[in-house]
């Protein structure tokens, strides 16, 4: 059989690097194998979608480069992909584990739901559960009679459909990453199965979409491991537990301070979601990856090795070499520490490792969000090259390489002025005058007539080179200060020595 994964989000705000962790999971898989990868929407709960957090995460998996095979944008043949479509299929399933005894009616209130766990709360049991303790003394299809169930549904009476959980068994299934895992059945509560709305539960759908959808493999994270009893049975009791997917439950990517989240991130000055996100209550904006300025590439490849390792003390993976290394095998059961200083050094040698035609779009970018307008493609290719390996991301290269378009706006001369003298004055003077003359501008030229001046006056050329960068980029940074001033041709680097002149 064909391997099939997918990631099944609820569109409901931002996509944390930890649900696209998963989703590079199952991508690498499924490419490793030769199969397919699905993206399903869980909107079963209306309550909570968030209009345009569906676009948001296929623009983050189109970012990513994570494009499904199936989905609700590209289609397939087993649609439709969102689950509020497929509603009417749900109820089906439901009503026949009521009717083989596996699920019940509960017609409880809100209030009656209420009543029951205050009633039940004990000082060993804070918060009473609706399980096999509790379910006798409720108004369900298992404590009333059946005339009184009849009555109840002939009027339409609000209710839910709650899967029938055994008291004593113990179920088990075998982890790709944890291998076996048991359960206590006693322990799980009768989840809903089935909304008063007719919405199916997570529960339900993910049973249901994952047989129809002929899903062979399911990876989720750990915060899933206590739903899994439910699951196994809904597999069992729908006769479908030879088709069953193989699961495999993923670590949790942990913060300063336990589970990664959105606090951290505030807390520390990171981002936690692949693009920025802003919450539609709120209005508080979380931050991404793609506009901090990390290249999707460094990204992807820091997500990977981030619980997941090939045997190596490779650290460096392209796509391509990622698909043909995966194994689930090698990922981690225990929770991998996310380290924000790390993941810059992934898209700094990211950065190293791109030619500039790959990075031109993007820098350009941010070049023109500095006021900066690029007219002169190749000599933005030229900045690129001679500047990339001082970026660690994607806004350093308007630092770096903005003063090759235009003049710095301020000069750091209190850098310059403590070993400032009349005789370097008199020096940069003449070396204005010498630069004048020169007819063919080239970075030898430039350098020699600085070099030669510098012996004729008697001074150390080290010392008069600080000067000379500031004069040009503003600062202490940049790369050779005669490949500087040959980029930004006579003119320029002429004016520039002139008003610092002015200024010293």
């Amino acid at each position: 059989m064909s391997v099939r994964v997918r990631f099944a989000p609820s569109p409901t705000g931002g996509l944390h690097l930890g649900g696209v962790r998963t989703v590079l999971y199952n991508y690498l898989f499924a490419k490793h194998h030769g199969g397919e990868f699905v993206l399903r929407i869980e909107d079963t709960d209306q309550t909570r979608f968030v209009p345009g957090a569906e676009e948001y995460i296929f623009n983050c998996l189109k970012w990513c480069g994570l494009q499904p095979d199936e989905s609700p944008v590209h289609g397939g043949p087993y649609g439709p992909y969102r689950q509020s479509e497929r509603k009417e299929m749900y109820r089906q399933y439901a009503e026949k584990l009521v009717a083989d005894g596996y699920a019940y009616y509960a017609f409880d209130t809100k209030e009656e739901l209420e009543q029951m766990r205050e009633e039940c709360k004990t000082d060993e049991n804070p918060s009473p559960q609706y399980d096999h303790q509790v379910r006798a003394k409720m108004r369900n299809s298992l404590a009333l009679t059946e005339s009184e169930v009849k009555a109840l549904l002939d009027a339409h009476t609000p209710h839910v459909i709650r899967i029938k959980m055994p008291q004593n068994d113990v179920l088990s299934f075998t982890d790709m990453i944890r291998g076996e895992v048991n359960f206590q059945t006693g322990l799980v509560d009768d989840k809903v199965l089935l909304k008063a709305d007719g919405m199916p539960t997570y529960h339900l759908a993910v049973v249901v979409d994952d047989y129809l959808m002929k899903i062979t493999h399911a990876f989720r994270g750990e915060e899933w491991l206590p739903s899994a009893p439910v699951h196994l049975l809904l597999w069992k009791y729908l006769g479908w537990d030879a088709y069953m997917p193989q699961w495999a439950h993923l670590p949790l990517i942990l913060g300063p301070s336990g589970k990664l989240s959105k606090r951290d991130g505030a807390k520390y000055g990171f981002p936690v979601f692949a693009m920025n996100w802003t919450d539609t209550k709120t209005n508080e904006l979380t931050e991404g990856f793609f506009e901090k300025g990390f290249l999707p590439e460094a990204f992807i490849n820091l997500l990977a090795v981030l619980g997941w390792n090939d045997g190596t003390e490779k650290e460096l993976y392209s796509m391509d070499e990622l698909i043909a290394s995966f194994d689930m095998k090698r990922v981690h059961s225990a929770g991998a520490k996310f380290d924000f200083e790390k993941a810059k050094w992934f898209n700094h040698e990211w950065i190293k490792k791109m030619p500039a035609e790959k990075l031109r779009v993007q820098v350009a970018g941010y070049f023109l969000s500095a006021g900066i307008a690029i007219e002169d493609v190749e000599k933005l290719d030229k900045v690129i090259e001679l500047v990339k390996d001082r970026c660690t991301l994607l806004p350093d290269f308007v630092q770096q390489g903005g003063f090759f378009f235009k003049a710095p706006e301020t000069l750091e001369l209190d850098a310059v002025k403590p070993k400032w003298s009349e005789e370097k004055k008199q020096f940069f003077n003449e070396y204005v005058d010498v630069l004048k003359t020169v007819e063919t501008w080239e970075l030898t030229v430039i350098e020699n007539a600085f070099k030669e001046l510098a012996a004729a006056k008697n001074i150390k050329p080290g010392e008069l080179q600080l000067p000379m960068r500031v004069m040009l980029v503003g600062g202490k940074f940049g790369p050779a200060v005669f490949q500087i001033a040959e980029m930004i041709g006579k003119e320029e680097t002429l004016k520039r020595v002139e008003y610092a002149l002015r200024l010293l």
